[in-house]
């Protein structure tokens, strides 16, 4: 089980303040790690400093707009200068707009593109070059969506995007494998978060989810994070280019 350690290892969760984000982290804790947690609210940031140090892990925290794409490379040499060498990264910020596609903006489209596409292809840039030049591997963790293979009405910015995480996780693991720097993602299922919230409220909806999952339930961010730290640590070294759906069989009854 040795395998399955991150101890002497540091991770960045981006959108690490809440929900599936912060259900890594805490997972990653567990298994030994220590965290830098990155997000725009300060005050998220800060309690959820309080839950991950809890377990005795040392954790730092930034704050950060990652629709600042130009900024994304000062930053995570700020963090590098600041907290160490980062040897796992976990690109899971997000965000979502609904609507039906005729009324999207090009505002909504543009945001939800860059902070969920573009600001993930530059932070992991920003990443293998730093273990590129000190010739260290590494290992990034994306967070893709059921939407990333079945599109549902209301969310096609999101879909899009969470397409693209699938192709830029293959991408980058076929560019980056001679580096020793692994690239896979996780796809959540319907997982009980804040941004599933409105979803969750909605009791014809919650319902649906809980018919249409084979498991019959919605699932919790510490699932995962558990499925997080496998791709984190050695026990998946032979393992890039893959995206695990982490979803109750919701995916294996199309």
């Amino acid at each position: 089980m040795n395998k399955f350690s991150l101890t002497g290892k540091k991770a960045l969760v981006t959108g690490g303040n809440r929900g599936i984000g912060l259900g890594i982290a805490q997972e990653f804790a567990q298994a030994g790690a220590d965290l830098v947690l990155l997000a725009r609210d300060q005050a998220a940031l800060e309690e959820a400093r309080g839950q991950v140090e809890s377990t005795g892990r040392r954790v730092a925290v930034y704050s950060f707009d990652l629709n600042n794409v130009e900024e994304i490379p000062g930053m995570y040499a700020q963090i590098i200068q600041d907290s160490g060498a980062i040897d796992i990264l976990v690109n899971n910020a997000g965000t979502i707009c609904r609507g039906p596609a005729e009324e999207i903006s090009l505002e909504d489209w543009n945001l939800v593109m860059t902070v969920n596409l573009t600001a993930v292809f530059v932070l992991s840039q920003a990443f293998a070059r730093e273990h590129i030049s000190s010739k260290r591997p590494g290992k990034i963790i994306n967070i893709a969506s059921l939407m990333s293979e079945a599109v549902r009405p209301g969310v096609s910015p999101y879909a899009v995007s969470k397409a693209g995480i699938k192709q830029v996780t293959k991408a980058l693991a076929v560019e980056w494998a001679e580096y020793g720097i692994n690239v896979n993602a996780i796809g959540p299922g319907y997982i009980r978060t804040d941004l599933n919230q409105p979803l969750q409220d909605d009791p014809e909806f919650s319902a649906w989810v809980e018919q249409r999952t084979p498991q019959g339930k919605w699932g919790m961010p510490g699932d995962i994070g558990s499925a997080a730290v496998f791709l984190a640590s050695g026990a998946s070294d032979f393992v890039t280019g893959q995206v695990i759906y982490v979803d109750g069989g919701w995916l294996a009854t199309f």
